[in-house]
């Protein structure tokens, strides 16, 4: 185990030029997390480091970059619970409005399968596995669902022979 005042003397001398480095990722509160969690790590050590500052360095930015991206993904998942009001971005190079109309004119067991296929990214199994219908069914709704929306909004289907 490492020396406690090993640990301080690192902490006073390190400490502080490590929260402005993470804070080129995190707001104040959370770059003093990640250097308290390097410094939780350092603990656990049972010899210091080679070298303490690079180790010291080194392991902030992981934290750091680690917790963004965490962050990044939990307000990713956040968005897709919850249900927006248009279905489409209007800077996708539809016609939002025109595909939102079309997807809700469609039979309700299809938009179920194209709203999970395309916005919760699901597998047909997994489909298959929500709804009840085998798989074939899941796929001849699907592939349903998107002619139908494709005529609806005046987009040719593209054929074998195109």
């Amino acid at each position: 185990m490492l020396d406690p005042a090993d640990l301080a003397q690192w902490f006073e001398t390190h400490a502080a030029p490590l929260v402005l480095y993470a804070r080129q990722w995190l707001d104040g509160a959370a770059a003093e997390d990640a250097v308290q969690e390097a410094f939780a790590r350092l603990m656990l050590h049972s010899r210091p480091p080679q070298h303490v500052q690079a180790w010291s360095y080194r392991t902030v930015r992981k934290e750091a970059i680690g917790r963004v991206r965490s962050e990044k993904r939990r307000d990713d998942r956040e968005l897709r619970r919850t249900a927006p009001e248009i279905w489409f971005d209007a800077q996708e190079p539809i016609d939002a409005a025109a595909a939102q109309a079309a997807l809700q004119e469609i039979p309700a067991t299809q938009r179920e399968v194209v709203i999970l296929r395309i916005w919760a990214g699901m597998t047909l199994q997994e489909i298959e596995t929500i709804t009840g219908s085998p798989v074939s069914t899941v796929f001849d709704q699907y592939q349903a669902a998107l002619r139908a929306i494709r005529e609806k909004m005046g987009v040719p289907c593209k054929t074998s022979e195109t």
